[in-house]
């Protein structure tokens, strides 16, 4: 991924190509705009890459208004055959979720679109996004076993074909039995977590909350990962969102 400006993006820059980056928040604190801000780096004119976008929880409709404001057209985006977006929210595509095979099918589509981008030279780097796991299981019935079948399916992507995964998911909405099978799978593949989280001290005007984010891909051989966690809080904007230090906001 490549280096840029902020702490987001410094927190993040070694992240390899064929790694799983497991965004968590919760009912207090969306983490939803670090989701948009890697569509926006993904779909840059500096990257290469195509975008396979996975929406079970927003239309498209949504994600491009949000993304106007941060400055990329995603229909443009679309005709250009850089992002290919599954609107899992549309009739016909909710029922075939809910279908016995639905994941299954909608995992082969995802593979499918992964092999033939990775014989073409124009796409150097293949992004897979997937904005609600939590969603996810309700389209699929409650059904857990599923789910996970279609996310480790979807992790085999990353070294089969050295794709970028990224999910979205939420701490606190799982019982305990829950978190066991979901999130702590998921925290188990995940090479990058990125936790977002309402201050300790409670509300603030000027701070909307707070960023951490473990690198465990650069880990080294005896496990250690010094230097790989990084804390900072943000505040969002309409167009953007700044990051900064505790005690650093002037």
């Amino acid at each position: 991924m490549e280096r840029t400006s902020n702490l987001l993006d410094e927190a993040m820059a070694e992240t390899p190509n064929n790694s799983v980056v497991l965004i968590e928040d919760c009912v207090e604190t969306s983490g939803a705009f670090v989701l948009h801000h890697l569509m926006k780096r993904s779909l840059s004119p500096q990257s290469s890459s195509l975008l396979i976008f996975v929406a079970f929880a927003h239309p498209f409709s949504h994600y491009d208004r949000i993304l106007r404001k941060l400055g990329c057209n995603l229909v443009m985006q679309k005709d250009n055959k850089r992002l290919l977006f599954f609107d899992m929210l549309m009739p016909q595509r909710s029922d075939e979720v809910a279908g016995k095979t639905g994941l299954h099918a909608l995992y082969h589509k995802i593979h499918k679109a992964v092999e033939m981008a990775s014989l073409s030279e124009s796409n150097k780097h293949i992004v897979i996004m997937i904005d609600d796991i939590s969603v996810m299981e309700i389209a699929a019935n409650g059904c857990t076993d599923d789910v996970l079948d279609f996310l480790h399916y979807c992790h085999t992507l990353t070294t089969q074909f050295g794709c970028l995964l990224v999910v979205l998911t939420h701490e606190d909405i799982y019982s305990v039995a829950d978190r066991a099978t979901i999130l702590l799978q998921m925290e188990y593949l995940g090479d990058v977590l990125v936790k977002a989280e309402p201050l300790p001290t409670g509300l603030a005007t000027d701070v909307h909350g707070q960023l951490t984010v473990l690198n465990k891909s650069n880990c080294n051989s005896l496990g250690s990962s010094r230097n790989k966690m990084h804390n900072f809080q943000f505040r969002l904007k309409e167009s953007s969102a700044e990051y900064f230090y505790p005690g650093s906001l002037s």
